[in-house]
């Protein structure tokens, strides 16, 4: 029996649907805030070394002799801006340690690196960057704690999403909220790196599930129809989720007390336990139709319809032959070569758009400004990208909607390179506007690839799959920061437009290549592997057979009349 087939009854969004897709979207802004918390929770703001004895030392000079000894102490430097200009401040790592005076009657000093720092508190008053020092010669530990997130959320993706396959939606949804809640409201109290590291590590495995496990959950119980509203619309749950981290961010400027407000909520989510039902997709699919029949049933007395005994008759006594309950179902998709192409072009392109979705997010997060505006704007940039689908994406396919929007952001972001090597700060604007014009385009495609996916891969390896494309996701995001930090790698024009150049070259490419993916509007979703694999055209019936066909009884009734003559 195809679930599709219930809709017609049914109904392909009704009142029971719109429940249970609710229950799937709102944990969808707090996996945003936790994806995104680490920009303000691990912000390095202006630095220098304490000045050595000095019990009241603070970042912003406080008086005259606060002045001089600053200047006795705090050797300066010049660095380069955005577009290579030198300036000169107080160094943020070396501190000038005088000596006896020399054999010449002059006073001499030495350079140390400093262990001990004073932070400027105008920003935030406190953050984990600044609590345990991670400047200077410990900046690395940064990029070491935003990657254990990223690592939580490949390995929840992907282990997760089998489990969901395997055990059900439900219990690994239950599971993805417990991982949320204790790590997170933990992760407050951690007073060593280690400690902090392993919080942010089960934090991102928690993300990873309830990501991917939501989005397929809330899809697989609307009809062909709505599908495109359903995979947006839980997009659009994203980005107010990262737009009210930066309100919150902005009200909150102490981490500990940011994090708490981020990571309570979410406890009111084990409730699904007793509320939320399994997928009835899975449940077919497993051959457990008494189970899904009962859920049926009840969706349409909510949705108030009637649906004939002869339906749920044949529903319960049809045998559905179990689905392979391999622990790896994800192996499935190499089982045949048509599909072993199809999903290595969408892991690929789940890969390049991640990194230059958060690839843009990071180089944009850097430029000078107000972050909590910056980051409002790159939150506003990812709404708009998300809405501008729900009027294009049921009008022309999911295709070139997704082609589009990802060749768009790749060319955005080559043009970047012209404001940043020859451009002024006048201009700076311009490369602002050209990257965030380049975000309204990742995110549009970010969201397509993730609708195009569950509509390609089949109910019986869906979760896995997406998990699988998850993964190669996170290993997208994990690459950006490093493409990003090649401006420092190499010097002079090259470095600055080097990272944009590789984010634009790699959405162009894996956006060409989604051409020979299939179209999937308003077509049923695939329960099984055969159902995926693309049916060959009927071949024209061949002209000979035809024309004989046709001419046959001609040349019968031709011969008759010859006899008869």
């Amino acid at each position: 029996m195809s679930f599709d087939d219930i809709f017609k009854v049914l109904g392909e969004f009704g009142t029971y649907q719109k429940r249970v897709y609710l229950m799937q979207c709102v944990p969808q802004i707090f996996s945003a805030i936790q994806t995104c918390l680490s920009i303000f929770i691990l912000f390095t703001p202006e630095h220098r070394c304490s000045i050595p004895f000095y019990e009241n030392d603070t970042f912003h000079v406080q008086n005259i002799q606060h002045h001089n000894l600053l200047n006795m102490t705090i050797p300066y430097q010049e660095e380069e801006d955005l577009f290579g200009h030198k300036v000169a401040k107080y160094s943020q790592c070396d501190i000038r340690i005088p000596l006896n005076s020399s054999s010449d009657g002059y006073n001499s000093t030495v350079i140390y690196k400093c262990h001990s720092f004073v932070f400027d508190t105008t920003i935030f008053q406190s953050t984990f960057t600044t609590e345990d020092n991670l400047v200077c010669q410990r900046k690395k530990y940064i990029v070491h704690a935003t990657m254990s997130f990223m690592a939580g959320f490949t390995v929840g993706s992907l282990l997760l999403g089998i489990m969901a396959d395997v055990l059900g939606r439900k219990p690994a949804m239950i599971l993805s909220v417990v991982l949320y809640i204790i790590p997170n409201i933990s992760g407050s109290f951690v007073t060593s790196f280690e400690m902090f590291v392993v919080c942010r590590f089960l934090s991102g495995v928690s993300v990873g599930g309830l990501l991917g496990i939501g989005f397929v959950m809330g899809l697989e119980f609307v009809g062909p129809s709505k599908r495109m509203w359903a995979g947006i619309v839980i997009e659009l749950f994203w980005a107010s989720g990262t737009m009210l981290l930066a309100l919150l961010a902005y009200l909150i400027r102490d981490w500990k007390y940011l994090n708490l407000v981020v990571s309570i909520p979410p406890v009111l989510f084990l409730s699904y336990i007793w509320i939320m039902p399994e997928s009835v997709r899975w449940l077919i699919i497993k051959g457990r139709t008494d189970e899904a029949m009962d859920i049926i049933e009840r969706a349409a007395r909510v949705n108030k319809v009637h649906i004939p005994s002869t339906i749920l008759q044949k529903g319960r006594e049809e045998q559905t032959t179990p689905a392979d309950s391999s622990c790896f179902p994800v192996f499935k998709l190499f089982s045949t070569k048509a599909m072993a192409i199809r999903s290595l072009i969408i892991f690929l392109n789940w890969t390049v758009c991640s990194m230059v979705f958060y690839g843009l997010s990071i180089n944009v997060g850097n430029i000078s400004g107000n972050i909590f505006l910056n980051f409002f704007f790159i939150s506003l940039a990812e709404l708009v990208g998300f809405l501008s689908l729900l009027f294009v994406l049921d009008r022309f396919g999911r295709r070139p909607v997704y082609i589009v929007s990802v060749v768009s952001a790749g060319v955005f972001c080559i043009c970047t390179v012209f404001p940043v090597i020859y451009g002024s700060p006048e201009t700076q604007w311009i490369a602002i506007l050209l990257a965030t014009t380049g975000k309204v385009g990742a995110s549009a495609a970010f969201a397509t690839v993730l609708l195009f996916s569950a509509e390609l891969f089949p109910t019986v390896i869906r979760n896995s799959a997406m998990g699988a494309a998850s993964f190669c996701a996170r290993v997208g995001g994990m690459l950006s920061p490093y493409i990003v930090d090649l401006v420092e790698s190499v010097n002079g024009d090259l470095g600055r437009a080097l990272p944009m150049v590789v984010f634009g070259l790699g959405a162009i490419v894996s956006g060409l290549l989604a051409f020979s993916l299939p179209e999937t509007l308003r077509e049923n979703l695939p329960e099984t592997i055969e159902d995926s694999i693309p049916k060959p055209r009927k071949s024209k019936p061949d002209i000979t057979d035809v024309e004989i066909n046709t001419t046959k009884p001609l040349i019968n009734r031709y011969q008759t009349h010859q006899e008869k003559v």
